[in-house]
Order: structure tokens, then C-alpha cells, then sequence
């Protein structure tokens, strides 16, 4: 649908979806605005969606005919839409959740990741990217660099109550 477009704020740009998705409170997330991405990565966009008809409605109406457009709807989900597609070469996936994109878990893992990477002197960002490239997936290779046990998915939104000094205090033991 469109030519390929070197960087994905650019796709974000052409493709108008932060516009289009306006009234769902749109958020990109994930590896690509942390600058821990691999040739693999999409563009991660979540939504707080109340009504997941209305939402897969417009996504299929703008996006339908994107390469790899697929969308999927559960009826009893907390994550009731997710569409993917391709747009200028990038893969974009869209989470629609009914929740307020703040109490969502991929915003808070995001927001986690984002602030221990603000406080990082490179060496996490280091190891976390040298996990990803291995194909671990973000929050296991955060888990694994920061030591945390069980699920990496509860441990890191464990860490999203702690103060940065207390953050601060894990990274000076890597």
C-alpha cells in the first residue's frame, strides 16, 4: 500500500494512525521508542477501546487493506482487539483494551522499562539488547539482566513502585 519508510515515526506519521485512533487515547509503546529494538520489531500501539465493535470497525476500514492486515476480536478479554498490519514496511500492531491505557500492563511495563533505561548508565540497555537479539522477548530479557525471579511480567510491575533510588540501587548491581 505504501513504499517503504526508513524510520518507524515516519510510519507512524504517514500512516495517521495516532489521528484516526485519537479518541481510543493511543499510545505507542514497546522496544522502537526504547531504542531497544531488533530487525523483528513492530510498532506496538495501545488503546483504551469501550466499545471493541466501534474500534475494529475504523482499524478494518483504514487499515483493512494493509499487507498482513489481520484482526482479531475475543468476546471475554480484558484485551478484547488486537490488529496487526503492515504499513510503508513496518508491522504495527494495536492492542484494544477497555481498561484506561494507564492501568493497562503493557503501559506499565513500558513505563518501567522506560524509566530504569533513563536511569541506566548503558550497561542494562547493553544486556537487554544483547538478550533480544537472542530472541528473548522484552520483559523476560529485563527480568533475567535485573535477576528478577518467577514471571518476568508481575516482577516488573513490581518494580514500578519502587522510588528511582531504589531503582537506581538494582542497576548499580549489575
Amino acid at each position: 500500500m505504501t513504499s517503504w519508510i526508513d524510520s518507524y515515526e515516519a510510519a507512524i506519521s504517514s500512516s495517521g494512525l495516532l489521528g484516526e485512533l485519537s479518541g481510543f487515547d493511543p499510545r505507542v509503546v514497546g522496544t522502537l521508542p526504547l531504542g531497544i529494538s531488533t530487525p523483528t520489531s513492530d510498532i506496538d500501539v495501545v488503546c483504551q477501546v469501550r466499545d471493541a465493535a466501534v474500534f475494529a470497525e475504523l482499524v478494518w476500514r483504514q487499515y483493512g487493506d494493509c499487507d498482513g492486515f489481520a484482526l482479531y476480536q475475543w468476546r471475554s478479554s480484558r484485551r478484547p482487539v488486537v490488529a496487526r498490519f503492515e504499513w510503508g514496511g513496518w508491522p504495527f500492531e494495536l492492542f484494544g483494551d477497555p481498561r484506561p491505557v494507564d492501568q493497562q500492563e503493557g503501559w506499565q511495563h513500558f513505563e518501567i522499562e522506560r524509566r530504569l533505561l533513563a536511569l541506566d548508565d548503558g550497561r542494562l540497555r547493553k544486556a537487554v539488547v544483547g538478550h533480544r537479539g537472542r530472541g528473548m522477548k522484552t520483559e523476560p530479557a529485563f527480568a533475567a539482566v535485573l535477576g528478577i525471579a518467577g514471571d518476568p511480567y508481575s516482577g516488573l510491575l513490581a518494580l514500578g513502585r519502587e522510588t528511582d533510588a531504589q531503582l537506581r540501587s538494582r542497576l548499580d548491581r549489575l
